[in-house]
């Protein structure tokens, strides 16, 4: 097969989040977590430092670590807290129906990377990081 006929990562995600309605659940279920797994990920190459040294910083275990770097458990807000001192970054999360209007939290995200944004059960979603 040649490399022009493969299919990207997005192109393949898309098709999966229409075509599979219990994978878009699960996919949304876990945006949160994603967003979290990404920004440790990404803060310990930037840092070039492992799971363990991190685990020190934040005083806590590396499995502790490891399960938040899998992006399968959801972030508590005292979790979000201890990162955001310890790795010196800023959480916003937004939900609000999603009828409603741009909100000043997601203007503010605007300046921090938005790591997800979706619509789920007549919900607005909004995960910025940064």
């Amino acid at each position: 097969m040649r490399l022009s006929r493969l299919r990207t990562h997005d192109a393949v995600l898309e098709r999966q989040l229409r075509d599979d309605p219990s994978f878009r659940e699960e996919w949304e279920r876990t945006a949160l977590a994603r967003a979290v797994a990404l920004l440790i990920i990404r803060h310990r190459a930037k840092e070039r430092i492992t799971q363990k040294q991190l685990a020190r910083r934040l005083k806590v275990s590396q499995p502790w670590v490891s399960r938040l770097e899998s992006g399968e458990h959801d972030p508590d807000l005292h979790t979000l807290s201890k990162l955001a001192r310890t790795l010196g970054v800023e959480f916003m999360v937004n939900v609000k129906p999603s009828r409603h209007r741009m909100s000043l939290a997601k203007k503010a995200a605007e300046k921090a990377p938005v790591v997800e944004q979706f619509t789920s059960d007549g919900s607005r979603v909004l995960v910025a990081a940064g």
